[in-house]
Formats: structure tokens, sequence, C-alpha cells
């Protein structure tokens, strides 16, 4: 008897069941001609495709779901400006550790290297910024590509990877194959952390007077906060996190002494600066929270916990080094037997700087809007439970250093490469990984004007979202440096026209209502906000207003200034 030959596929399909497979639900993309046998295919697929209006604003948007979510973001491009493009958000998403597949087209196989119409080299282009990349010569390479993809772009340091798809690829045929676990040979991330090392961490914290723990996005990653909580508590050790691992410990918890580094907290930096053990959980001490290396924790013996061992000993030098992933570190350390040491006096000189020493500004100015307190509001009116994006600028600071944020997955932001642009889609992808959950995005006026056509697809996809556009008329950070450091040369930093921002929300078909009288500011606020259905809200807040505390670049934490005194 005649066995049935198994129908053939074509690439397209091949790849699209690949997805199917992954536990893949939501593509962004933008279509061009080089992925149209793609798009074609996934015309009848069971895909929740979301068309942004640019490809940037693609990639940000596949950030923002992956961050929220904790899946790998997928999108879609077509070869060449397509590609290119969406090269902004692979670097962005390499910088953040943000698991992504990122499926460029590229043209036929016949024309590659040739200078064909729409042509980029995205291997060369991308081979900086991405974990791996692909190019399928042969069709019957792309399943295994597409499984080793996800799986190098969701173990270890997680990272965006790319597969670049020419086009006759698209349309080949083969049989489909059952492949096996990928297990590659070179790639073999370590999980579980080495014992003898946690038990070195913990005879050491056994005899520290001032320790601390830092926790950084890898804590979140792991999804380990409840892991770090239960350690904190524990021996009672005082926390300060990075920008991205923000929720990671609750704001209101009182061991928590805030955000550290460049516009950290007093409390978070003088830790940093006298502690005796410092523990760096998931972070990778970048410049801007180890400004000045050889500086920074200048008393303390370091111990680092990351998954990643090219960073450990990369900036600091580590003591003890425990490469590993966090919540396995942390539960190691958990189940110890030993018991918090004795740095009660260390504990009370925290939070008496804590409390002598916090985040604030002047409250009793009445001629303007102050930019942290429309943060503060926001906070208030979500109970400290939105999910939080933003742009990148002043108004991502004070969202650092102003909103409570309570849970791990709650901030969406540009850390490592710092974006502008990042805001408004990323924000946008994560609504639609948490549909169920508030999300609002803050952006300064110079980082809306660069994404804002993604406010376009608000009500193509019914996504609620409030946009907190602060407009300050100026590219704040850049100013606020021009101010501090060069003698106060505004050098095109400040801009002398704007359109009119109302007017754009409402040519999305959303929306728009803009604040500027401070008597009447919060009242009017919330009535903006409390409406239903997506919308803009533009706050004309100070225009000199600088982010303090601040740490000059290249200078130690401890040399901070405008720190804030009760």
């Amino acid at each position: 008897m005649l066995m049935k030959e198994e129908k053939r596929q074509s690439g397209a399909e091949i790849l699209l069941q690949a997805l199917k497979d992954e536990g893949v639900d939501t593509i962004f993309g933008y279509p061009g001609g080089a992925v149209l046998p793609l798009y074609d295919a996934l015309y009848s697929a069971d895909f929740k495709h979301i068309l942004t209006r640019h490809e940037q604003g693609a990639v940000h948007a596949a950030e923002g779901y992956a961050k929220a979510t904790g899946k790998p973001g997928v999108v879609i491009v077509t070869s060449g400006p397509g590609a290119t493009n969406a090269v902004t958000g692979i670097a962005d998403a390499m910088a953040d550790s943000v698991p992504l597949v990122v499926i460029t087209g590229q043209v036929g196989t016949a024309g590659i290297g040739k200078d064909a119409f729409q042509e980029a080299d995205i291997l060369g282009l991308t081979m900086p910024i991405t974990k791996n990349n692909y190019q399928v010569r042969e069709v019957e390479d792309l399943p295994r590509m597409m499984a080793e993809a996800f799986h190098i772009a969701t173990t270890g340091r997680k990272g965006p990877v790319v597969i670049d798809l020419p086009k006759d690829i698209s349309v080949s045929q083969m049989t489909p194959v059952k492949l096996p676990p990928v297990n590659l040979a070179s790639y073999q991330p370590t999980f579980q952390p080495n014992q003898l090392q946690v038990k070195k961490l913990v005879e050491a914290l056994a005899e520290a007077k001032k320790p601390v723990v830092l926790a950084g996005a890898g804590v979140i990653q792991a999804n380990a906060s409840q892991e770090l909580i239960e350690f904190a508590e524990k021996f009672q050790v005082p926390v300060l996190t990075t920008l991205l691992g923000l929720g990671s410990i609750p704001y209101e918890h009182e061991l928590f002494l805030g955000m550290g580094g460049m516009h950290g907290s007093f409390a978070a930096n003088m830790a940093l600066t006298d502690c005796d053990l410092l523990i760096n959980i998931g972070s990778r001490f970048d410049d801007r929270l180890a400004s000045a290396p050889g500086e920074f924790a200048p008393n303390a013996i370091v111990a680092h916990i990351d998954v990643d061992p090219a960073e450990i000993g990369k900036i600091i030098e580590t003591a003890i080094p425990i490469v590993g992933d966090a919540k396995e570190a942390l539960k190691l350390l958990n189940a110890t037997g030993s018991r918090e040491p004795n740095c009660e006096e260390w504990r009370k000189l925290n939070q008496s700087r804590k409390k002598m020493h916090p985040f604030n500004f002047d409250r009793q100015a009445t001629d303007e809007i102050k930019p942290q307190r429309v943060v503060e509001l926001v906070g208030e009116l979500t109970g400290g439970q939105a999910i939080v994006a933003t742009d990148v600028g002043q108004h991502q600071m004070w969202v650092a250093q102003y909103y409570p944020f309570e849970n791990e997955n709650q901030i969406i932001t540009s850390g490592g490469l710092g974006t502008m642009g990042y805001g408004i889609p990323a924000a946008i992808g994560a609504k639609l990984g948490q549909p169920q959950k508030e999300v609002v995005v803050f952006v300064g006026d110079g980082g809306f004007q660069m994404t804002n056509q993604e406010l376009a697809i608000l009500n193509d996809y019914g996504i609620d979202l409030k946009v907190i556009l602060m407009n300050n008329h100026s590219l704040g950070m850049v100013r606020q440096w021009q101010e501090s450091f060069f003698d106060n040369r505004r050098s095109e930093s400040v801009f002398s026209s704007q359109p009119d921002f109302v007017k754009m929300a409402e040519a999305y078909h959303i929306a728009g209502t803009r604040i500027d009288n401070p008597t009447t500011f919060e009242a009017d606020f919330k009535a903006a906000f409390e409406k239903s259905g997506p919308a803009l809200i533009e706050v004309v807040v100070s225009n000199t207003e600088h982010v303090l505390p601040m740490v000059p670049a290249g200078k130690p934490n401890y040399q901070m200034l405008g720190v804030w005194s009760k």
C-alpha cells in the first residue's frame, strides 16, 4: 500500500507554522515587495497582525509587548529601507536585553550582492546589534533557523535575533519536518548558579556591616521580584535599583532606597558609596550608574549575579562572581539557614537619609506647572498600578523618580540606547500585550514628533491609551546639560515653533486636551484623564526645570548636584 505523501508547503507557510508552534499570536509589521508572499500567506492565517505606520514603530511596539508580557516580540518588515528602518529598534532591544525575532525580507537569492532594488546587507548591519542573525539560503533550513532564533532570543541573556528571508525562499516548496529540541553546542547559557559561589556570598553577608542590594533588569527578566523581596526581608538588606530594575521591589517598601545613579536618590547613591558588601543582581554596571568606576563602591566587596558571564568584571572588579539565572540564585540564597547580618545602625542610617533627602521640587510655585507633580498626580490617579511607558529625556527621569512602581514588568522605557521616539509605539505594544491593564505613556514634545504617527492605530485596534505630552518647548535634557555645563548656551535645543498638538490628536480621531493654567491644572488634568477612550493630554510645563539630583558625567555617585533636604 502506498503511503499518502504529506502536502508540501511554501517557505512562507513553513515560517508561519513555526511562529504558531512557538505560541506567537501577535505580529507587528509593515509589508513591502520582498515580503509579499509572506503577507499573502498571512492573509488567511490565525494571527493578530498590527500594521504600524513605520518600521521603527513596529520594533518598538514589539519591545513594549515583550517587556509587558515576558514573551518574545515578533516583527516582519520588508527588505532595504524596511529593514534599515528597523535597525534602531533592534539596537534598542539589544541594549536592554529584550527578546525579539525580527524577520526581514530580502531580494531573491540570485540578486543578493548585486545591488538589486531595495537590497541591503542586513546581516552585516545587524551583526553587532543582535544575539544572532540568519539568512535563509535553502528553504529546508528555515524550520531549524526559526526554532534556533526563538531559543536564542528567549534564553540566557535575552535579546533580538534577525532572520533575513529572500523572496524566492518564501515561495519555495518543501515537505514539513519534525525537528528535535534545539541543542546548540556553541550556545549553552548557564542557568543554575554555582553553589560554592553562592555559599561565599552567604558567608560575606554574614560578616557584612553595611550590605546593599543593587537590582537590575535581570531580576525582572527572571521573574524574580518575589524572591528579591523575600531575600531583602529575610536578611534585612536595603535595596536600590537601576532604571530598568524599577518595580522589582515596591516603591513604598521600607527597605527600598530608590533608583541609583546619575538621577538617583541621595539615599541610594550614598548607600552605593558607603556599603561594605554590594550584591549586584542583574545589572551591568552601566555608565549611568557607575559614571566613575574607579570610585564606585570603593569600600565594598562586590558580588555580581548575572546570567551573562561577559558582564561580570567588565566594569567593576568582582570578588564573588555568580553566573546564572537571578531567580535560581535568589532561591538558593533564601533557602540557606543563615540569619540577617548585624547591621541595624546601617539600616537606620539609610532610612534617615531616605527621609531627610527625598526626591522633591518647589511645591509652592504657582506661576507654572511643575512636571514632577504631573507624574505624582498620575501615580495617585492610577494607584501606582498602571503600566507606564516613557519616551526619553527629562520626563523619563521624573517618571523614574516620582511614579510609585509596585510591580515587575511595569515600566516600559528605553534604558541602554536612550531612544527618542520609543514611547508611543512601546506603549501600544504593552497595551496589546496586557489589554486588561491600564497603560499610560509620558512623552516629551521632542520625542513625540518622532513617532506620533503611531497614534493612527489606536482606534484601528481599540487601544485605550492615555498619552501625557509634557511640553516644555525644548529638548529638555539637552537644554539642561547646556545650562549646567555649557554656560547656558542653548544651542539648537529650544523649539521656536511647534504644531498644534491637540489638533494633531484630533486628526487621528482621538481626544485632545491642552492644559496650561497652573491654578486649575489638577482639576483640569483629572477631568481629561478620567474620560474613557484613547486621549492625548498636553501639559505645558516649566521650561526651566532640571532633573535633580544629578551626578555629573565622570563623577562619583556621592558628588550629586541639587540634593533636596527637608
